[in-house]
């Protein structure tokens, strides 16, 4: 079945047959902090072939693929699923705002899946008196605001963000915001960081809210992110 995982994975008019799926096992290794080593040990493929896959100087069997897709945490489609155009466009009035239960921030997303992708990106709506928790975490992140104003600490020093103003940083310093204005915050996010996989983790808002502008949930003064929302 040497040849069972070429199909979608092939670049066009390319000499070389073989499903350049190489680099994709190499970033989500690395994503997941493994060694060729440690991945080979759990796998049960050797250290010099998984080299060789990983420079695209071997080709995998399904049976293989599904080896180390298991090892790696994701599906066989991760390494040779091919995104339409389709997929990855998203039109302002159709996207669905969401939350992540417990949080009274509105998430709309704007970012597509697809295999390898690093990026994620929201338009987020703060709710007045929101405050975050501090955390850091790999990864990078860039913030623009859109509408309101927000409270940025990162790494101890205070600054206040207002519409137009962008802020793009490493996500190991220590880092919280909060919105300390009596008006809702709009903010555009984007990062390296994995959020959601799947609609699955957050809770979807009822029709009312799908729309750009919608009014957040109501919150206290000090309301605290969930785990899932230890972005920025």
């Amino acid at each position: 079945m040497e040849g069972a995982v070429a199909g979608p994975a092939l670049v066009k008019n390319d000499p070389d047959p073989r499903p350049k799926i190489g680099a994709l096992i190499r970033a989500r290794r690395k994503q997941q902090q493994m060694t060729l080593k440690a991945l080979g040990q759990a796998s049960g493929l050797s250290v010099g072939y998984l080299s060789q896959l990983e420079r695209d100087h071997a080709t995998p069997s399904l049976a293989t693929l599904v080896q180390i897709a298991r090892t790696l945490d994701v599906g066989v489609d991760y390494f040779i699923a091919a995104p339409s155009a389709k997929d990855a466009l998203t039109r302002s009035n159709e996207r669905k705002t969401f939350s992540v239960d417990g949080s009274s921030v509105i998430y709309e997303r704007l970012s597509a899946e697809f295999p390898g992708n690093v990026l994620s990106s929201f338009v987020m709506t703060v709710p007045p008196g929101y405050v975050s928790e501090t955390v850091s975490h790999e990864g990078e992140e860039l913030l623009f605001v859109l509408e309101g104003e927000i409270t940025q600490t990162l790494d101890g020093e205070v600054m206040v963000m207002r519409e137009g103003d962008s802020l793009h940083f490493r996500g190991n310093k220590p880092h919280a915001w909060s919105n300390h204005t009596d008006k809702p915050a709009r903010l555009l996010w984007s990062g390296t960081l994995t959020l959601f996989r799947s609609l699955d983790a957050a809770k979807v808002l009822p029709d009312a809210h799908n729309k750009p502008g919608g009014k957040p949930a109501k919150t206290s003064a000090k309301s605290k992110t969930t785990s899932k929302e230890k972005t920025s």
